[in-house]
């Protein structure tokens, strides 16, 4: 198995913007950006947004 990780490509609307879509360790799709970035920087930085919240607390509604 390969290791769980992000992936980055631009997207066939008229736009093409960059987006990221995260695998599972199985090859899952376990996440994706949910919106298309202009830069592929600005979706980069999104990436490390989110792996750096990894080990977070989670909340819960009530």
């Amino acid at each position: 198995m390969t290791p769980s990780h992000f992936f980055v490509y631009r997207d066939d609307s008229v736009y093409r913007h960059w987006r990221w879509t995260l695998y599972a360790v199985n090859g899952r799709k376990i996440a994706n950006s949910g919106e298309g970035y202009v830069n592929k920087q600005d979706c980069v930085n999104a990436i490390h947004g989110v792996a750096a919240s990894y080990g977070k607390p989670i909340k819960y509604a009530a």
